[in-house]
């Protein structure tokens, strides 16, 4: 396992003062599963992020953190990270692809971030490296670093309290470490639970990589489904992924804009197309029947982008 459960516990502990316990509420729709949501979107960044953003950096020692932060991120992880830097009064650097959408880049810069726009392939090198040109900071990994995990992970522990029944999880893909953080848990608390990751069909290294046995680069499309979806998967979170996870299920880009809608119009809430995938995935029978949590990871989406699919 990626994480134990006392570093999950800890994890909780820790970022207790910085997020919300967010709800875990019905889908009201007509589904061959009932649907919840775990609205992460609520979080004080619209976004889960800030769970191992907040961990992260309160398991660095302070003398690592007076040097800056720097992380890489096409938005949410960044405002977690900009949030906690804020907080703590240090500087933080964000290295952006140069598709990031400008909602997401404005936000960080309103937290005092400073970002660093890129091509997707030097981003992607900078969760490869860990470094950036001319930026001397202590990084933190979006996705690939065992205290985010556990603080992802904690999530896990409220859908258990809150619905302990449950019989299937769908999380957005985008590097793993939310998949593979709520998984961990889940495996250990609830082993007969089905664990599904989300993808789209634009960019769904996971599904590809699952079906060949090792990981496997594909095409990659940027759509409004932004906050998953890459050209690759990291190893060591593809066999996280090959251990923890029943499979990935590939959404299209029109099933996600017709789940954003579908989520509006019946609860009222503005989701992402990244959360939108998990909750699509849900509704359409592939992840099973019974009580299925779909994993609302943000609902960062810029509003004219959201009217324009949803109209």
């Amino acid at each position: 396992m990626p994480v134990t459960l006392a570093q999950v516990e800890e994890a909780r502990r820790n970022i207790a003062p910085v997020i919300l316990r967010t709800p875990l509420v019905f889908l009201n729709a007509e589904a061959p599963a009932a649907v919840y949501l775990k609205l992460e979107n609520l979080q004080p960044i619209g976004s889960f992020k800030i769970r191992g953003a907040s961990n992260v950096m309160a398991r660095t020692p302070r003398e690592r953190l007076e040097r800056g932060v720097l992380t890489a991120s096409a938005g949410n992880m960044a405002q977690g990270v900009a949030f906690c830097a804020r907080r703590l009064g240090i500087p933080a650097t964000i290295v952006a692809p140069d598709t990031a959408p400008a909602t997401k880049i404005s936000a960080v810069e309103r937290l005092g971030g400073r970002v660093i726009k890129a091509p997707f392939a030097e981003w992607w090198r900078t969760f490869e490296t860990h470094t950036y040109p001319g930026v001397d900071a202590t990084f933190i990994h979006a996705f690939d670093d065992l205290d985010v995990m556990a603080g992802n992970g904690t999530i896990a522990l409220e859908l258990l309290e809150d619905q302990p029944d449950l019989e299937a999880v769908v999380i957005p893909w985008g590097g793993g470490g939310l998949s593979c953080g709520i998984a961990a848990v889940l495996r250990k608390l609830a082993p007969g639970i089905r664990i599904y990751a989300a993808e789209v069909e634009t960019a769904a290294p996971l599904h590809a990589s699952l079906a060949a046995g090792e990981p496997r680069t594909v095409d990659y499309q940027p759509s409004f489904v932004d906050g998953i979806g890459s050209k690759t998967v990291f190893r060591n979170m593809f066999e996280y992924a090959q251990k923890l996870l029943d499979g990935s299920l590939v959404i299209t880009l029109q099933e996600a804009a017709q789940a954003m809608k579908l989520v509006a119009e019946r609860n009222r809430v503005i989701i992402e197309g990244a959360s939108a995938c998990a909750v699509a995935a849900a509704l359409s029978g592939r992840a099973g029947s019974g009580k299925i949590a779909a994993i609302v990871s943000g609902g960062n989406i810029d509003l004219h982008k959201f009217a324009e699919l949803t109209q």
